[in-house]
């Protein structure tokens, strides 16, 4: 690496010292595991010794990391999260997980204005379970033949195999949502 200041090496370095240090660790306690010299270390760290690629594969292991994670691009894209609003449903949605995370699941808080709609033909059934627990506002969840309210504080979960269909019970309520891969598909399909 480039001893330049600049950059990629300036964000390995950081990477190196962050890591260490949310691992509890002192500059001995790692150079001790990546078989380098205290002040070799340090030097790495700050800059004033450059990192060759041996040191860097042995640091990288020594923390449980990859050299990849310590050289990935520090552009992340967009970090905001944007809300996408589906005016026919009621519904303005935040994916707060970008990819599916363990097991296919995906986090997002829902903002639910309308009532729920009642009748056979509103009810939905898709493979899975769903989660949710209710930030502010009441809501209602039809679930089969009952009718639950589910209040501030509260969370529900069931198998989405039954019959089912939730809304905003006596104004605005606001979720969040863990759902499974076909929760996902059931739930967020403008969303891609």
């Amino acid at each position: 690496m480039a001893q330049d200041g600049h950059g990629l090496d300036i964000l390995v370095r950081q990477r190196i010292r962050g890591l260490r240090t949310s691992l509890g660790w002192s500059l001995d306690d790692l150079a001790a595991r990546c078989e380098l010299s205290p002040s070799s270390l340090s030097r790495i760290e700050t800059g004033n010794r450059r990192i060759t690629l041996e040191q860097l594969d042995a640091i990288a292991r020594a923390l449980g990391a990859s050299i990849d994670m310590l050289v990935e691009s520090a552009d992340d894209g967009d970090v905001v999260i944007r809300p996408q609003h589906n005016a026919d449903r009621g519904v303005t949605t935040w994916m707060l997980s970008r990819e599916p995370g363990a097991n296919g699941t995906t986090v997002a808080k829902m903002r639910i204005t309308r009532p729920v709609r009642r009748g056979t033909d509103a009810l939905r059934v898709h493979p899975g379970r769903d989660w949710f627990t209710v930030l502010s506002g009441t809501l209602m969840l039809l679930l089969g033949e009952r009718t639950i309210i589910v209040e501030s504080g509260q969370a529900a979960e069931f198998s989405t195999m039954v019959p089912h269909a939730f809304g905003a019970h006596g104004g605005p309520a606001e979720i969040m949502g863990v759902f499974d891969h076909d929760g996902r598909r059931s739930h967020f399909r403008q969303f891609g």
